[in-house]
């Protein structure tokens, strides 16, 4: 029997990001995909600030962004009549390259350390792909699905199927990560439930492509815009070129049989000239699973959780997952990693799931509502005269009313924490945590990510942080007693000396111990031996 360290069930972005960095921690690592290649599917279209901080720092972020939309393309969300009619209004949001300056001028902690990025999973997964091809202690095999697994107490037996051939085989692993989708074939071996609501809201899913001028033109008729919304659903600019996907909601939440160029000439405002290269009915999900992890094996992506994509948060808590689960099961295999860090993890993970379900439940009702205002006024909105003039101004007051949440909610995507609920970070007595889903307010109480901050010789802090742990110190602060007492147990740490008087004030602690995923396990201004020896065995498991 084939064995190898850790299985990854799952070759979309999530299983492929999770394998990779096993392999960069040391770790040899299988991945197996049932398919025979990497979606073609145009799903996913933003990879959020805390996903591009994480790829960042996994020298994946230049990669990445050659595949993306133009880093000049702003975020712009418009709602609109038609592309024929009338622009009610629009919610300015920067392009990366305008966000980067942003964050160099706002130095206070509150930015995130990378600009999001306008890409289709279609574009990504490839890079991530060859990515993991290029690590030497990985062996990635695609038309290879798991179709059962069984763990103990020393490890997993996995059975493969060949999606060609038929032929299986078995591998055994000491971890198995299932990261094989909404159906997962792991989830369900284990006997792992999902909890939530099924085939909300049936859609359907248009990606077409024009060469056709006029098409074109009208498509971008105000601009670069990344969605255009109205009553008949959300359009997505693609590349900002020649290529868009609309997600149609079906009235009454019942197929109405049109045909896809129809349902994009009712949005449009008319017919035009265009290539459909995919569509289909989808039914979106809020649901999450009711457990993480088992004796050996953890779930991690869509295995784990499914929301309707309003707020994106799909793939971006997958990526979250990854690095997550990647320095845990590392972090074990390799010896200093005690037994606490499964349940470490699934005590982190499951709550920002249920909060980022609930999240997406929230953006989708605001969403129907904005729709069903639409419908109340549809008659004069498209109106020239005066009527026209003030359906269109109640209108976009109700739309500055309900606001742009889904795409604009900082603090759901950097602010989640771990203080109350994990076991590998320090608790504070009487720690407040401040958290707003639409704001991020910086803070270094451990369990939250660290702020990301620039020094004054141009330097980000976030650039400077080590692949495992890494103790930020200030001033003359003590760090002897850590680093002897990481030493003795094994544990990588880096120290990270700062001579900067606005980090120091960022961060409120002449020492900060940050994780592998940058969340901060703890912090003060000194610390012993017994101390050290504490906060290291917590931090990692034991």
């Amino acid at each position: 029997m084939r064995q190898v360290s850790v299985l990854v069930a799952g070759g979309g972005p999530v299983g492929l990001t999770l394998a990779r960095d096993l392999a960069r921690r040391g770790i040899d690592v299988m991945l197996v995909e049932r398919n025979a290649t990497t979606t073609r599917h145009p799903k996913m279209d933003n990879t959020n600030v805390r996903s591009m901080e994480m790829f960042s720092l996994a020298g994946l972020e230049d990669r990445l962004r050659a595949v993306a939309v133009p880093e000049d393309s702003p975020f712009d969300v418009s709602w609109v009549t038609s592309m024929t009619g009338y622009e009610v209004k629009r919610f300015p949001i920067p392009s990366p390259q305008t966000a980067r300056a942003l964050f160099r001028e706002r130095n206070d902690g509150s930015q995130p350390y990378s600009p999001a990025m306008r890409v289709s999973q279609a574009e990504i997964e490839p890079v991530l792909r060859t990515a993991l091809e290029q690590e030497e202690l990985s062996e990635v095999r695609f038309n290879l699905g798991i179709v059962d697994c069984a763990e103990d107490d020393e490890g997993v037996t996995a059975t493969l199927r060949h999606s060609e051939t038929g032929e299986t085989e078995q591998v055994r692993c000491k971890y198995l990560a299932g990261c094989d989708g909404g159906g997962s074939t792991v989830r369900e071996s284990l006997g792992i439930k999902l909890a939530g609501q099924f085939n909300i809201m049936p859609r359907f899913m248009t990606h077409f492509r024009t060469d056709d001028h006029e098409a074109r033109a009208l498509l971008q008729r105000w601009g670069r815009t990344w969605h255009y919304q109205s009553n008949h659903g959300t359009l997505i600019a693609q590349n900002d070129i020649d290529t868009w996907t609309l997600h149609s909601r079906y009235p009454a939440n019942a197929v109405d049989g049109a045909d896809p160029k129809e349902l994009v000439a009712r949005f449009v405002g008319k017919p035009i000239a265009m290539e459909v290269q995919v569509a289909n009915p989808w039914s979106p999900h809020l649901a999450t699973a009711e457990r993480a992890v088992s004796k050996r094996c953890i779930l991690a992506g869509d295995a784990a959780h499914q929301y309707i994509p309003t707020g994106g948060y799909g793939m971006n808590t997958g990526i979250a997952d990854a690095y997550g689960a990647a320095w845990v099961i590392a972090a074990m295999l390799q010896g200093f990693g005690g037994p606490k860090l499964l349940a470490g993890y699934e005590r982190e993970r499951v709550p920002v799931w249920n909060y980022n379900c609930s999240a997406a439940r929230r953006h989708n009702d605001l969403r129907v509502e904005a729709a069903s205002i639409y419908v109340s006024k549809e008659a004069a909105l498209e109106d020239d005269g005066p009527a026209g003039e003030q359906a269109r101004a109640a209108m976009m007051a109700e739309l500055e009313r309900i606001g742009n949440a889904e795409a604009e909610s900082l603090g759901i995507e950097m602010g989640y924490h771990y203080q109350f609920t994990s076991p590998l970070v320090c608790k504070e007595a009487g720690a407040i945590v401040p958290f707003d889903p639409e704001a991020y307010t910086p803070h270094t109480v451990p369990g939250g990510r660290l702020p990301s901050v620039y020094l004054e010789d141009g330097r980000a802090v976030y650039a400077l942080l080590g692949r495992w742990f890494t103790l930020l110190a200030f001033g003359n602060a003590d760090t002897s007693a850590m680093e002897q007492v990481a030493a003795r147990r094994g544990i990588p740490l880096e120290v990270l000396r700062i001579k900067d008087d606005n980090a120091r004030a960022v961060y409120a602690a002449d020492m900060l111990l940050v994780r592998p995923d940058q969340h901060v396990a703890w912090r003060g201004s000194a610390i012993d031996a017994q101390s050290s020896d504490k906060v290291l065995a917590m931090a990692t498991g034991w």
